[in-house]
């Protein structure tokens, strides 16, 4: 660790612990001393919402677990128990599945607002490269439990989704076969979807650590995008941003009930009430909303192998985008053609959702090509040739700066 804590507990057993293990020095630096810009808003809010998030799902997900059975011809049966017999298990289950949405949700407004506000730049590229292996350990993870209830979406999304890596040359058979645990979807297929989604929350969680852990070493961006000068740019973390935070978490503890206990299965699918047939292909295989732009950018190209690879770049991308913005300014704020090019982007990843619900077909191919070339236009072109042409406006000299020239 560098420096010393400023943590002095007056508790003569915690003086005792304190000297053993500092952990409440350690929890006191980083939750309640921290210094944290003082123009942060609440935008800002989402971090604190996504870790709440991810232990309301690995809470119930636990709970879940000790009554699911994994075992294609009681699956289903297992999951309606839950709904009918276990004491509350409605809850916990539609708590679960609405709480995966709303933690994507959480995790896209996250990343929106650290590529408006350039918190992928220098010193911070690293904090933005485990933010985007969180994103892809997220992905997994929700694709494997959304196969979980062995429904009719269930077992077809699995036998889609997996077959998509037949395209990779020499491997992809090979790759296939593992997945599936022998030559079709099933039981052990099941098993290891079950074993890994139980698994990966606890690898989120690990990974987490570390993004906090890099936060705290390279410090909070904000969005005037300068780096505090002195004690005047920063504020204590508590009782500052916990107050705001635990506003929003509260919030968004209300939208989440409002799901769970009005409209549960509104972001669901209804055939995945429909237990798991392999004779019968449904009218339409549509993925979770989440993952819905990046099913549009796979049907939108002709070629599976290229589809597949468009599909994974489309993600593998975001990991290079510390690089491929050549602007030496952060904030969105002071860059008026990048705000431009931005909201086209966001447009056009809401456009690709919008398409992905679509059968592939007619202008919603074209449409779909359209917005995928502009998507990665983005990344590859528009945002390298931005930092060369763009005349941004002049930045404040300082946080403090910043904020009062916001209040003047």
């Amino acid at each position: 660790m560098s420096g010393h804590s400023t943590y002095q507990p007056q508790n003569a057993v915690l003086q005792w612990l304190e000297k053993r293990l500092p952990i409440g020095g350690l929890i006191y630096d980083s939750f309640v001393a921290y210094p944290t810009p003082r123009n942060l808003n609440y935008w800002w809010t989402f971090g604190g919402i996504l870790s709440m998030m991810l232990g309301i799902q690995i809470l119930t997900g636990i709970i879940l677990a000790m009554h699911y059975t994994p075992q294609t011809d009681l699956a289903f049966i297992s999951v309606e128990s839950i709904m009918r017999d276990v004491n509350y298990g409605w809850l916990l289950r539609y708590l679960h599945s609405n709480g995966a949405a709303m933690f994507f949700f959480a995790v896209y407004i996250h990343i929106f607002r650290g590529m408006y506000y350039g918190s992928y730049k220098d010193p911070r590229e690293v904090l933005w490269i485990l933010g985007v292996i969180l994103y892809l350990l997220m992905m997994a993870t929700g694709f494997m439990g959304y196969v979980l209830p062995w429904g009719q979406m269930s077992f077809w999304a699995a036998t889609v989704i997996t077959n998509l890596f037949s395209a990779i040359p020499v491997v992809g058979d090979t790759i296939v076969t593992w997945l599936w645990g022998g030559y079709a979807v099933g039981n052990p297929t099941l098993n290891r979807f079950f074993s890994l989604h139980y698994l990966l929350p606890f690898v989120i969680a690990g990974v987490v650590v570390l993004h906090v852990w890099a936060l705290h070493v390279v410090g909070q961006n904000n969005p005037a995008g300068v780096e505090p000068k002195s004690d005047k740019d920063t504020v204590p973390f508590t009782p500052y941003a916990t107050a705001k935070d635990g506003f929003m978490m509260v919030v968004y503890c209300i939208l989440l009930a409002w799901f769970v206990f009005y409209i549960p299965n509104y972001l669901g699918h209804a055939d995945n009430y429909i237990p798991a047939n392999p004779a019968v292909t449904p009218a339409e295989i549509v993925p979770e909303w989440y993952y819905l732009p990046f099913y549009a950018i796979l049907r939108s190209i002709p070629n599976k192998l290229l589809g597949v690879c468009a599909l994974f770049a489309s993600i593998g991308v975001l990991a290079f985008l510390p690089w491929l913005d050549t602007s030496k300014v952060r904030s969105g704020r002071y860059r008026p053609l990048f705000k431009q090019f931005f909201w086209l982007f966001v447009a056009s990843a809401i456009g690709l959702g919008w398409l992905g619900t679509k059968p592939p077909e007619g202008m919603y191919v074209i449409l779909s090509r359209l917005l995928t070339l502009y998507y990665f236009a983005y990344f590859l072109v528009i945002l390298p040739l931005l930092g060369f042409f763009e005349k941004t406006k002049p930045l404040p000299n300082s946080i403090s700066d910043s904020v009062l020239g916001a209040k003047a």
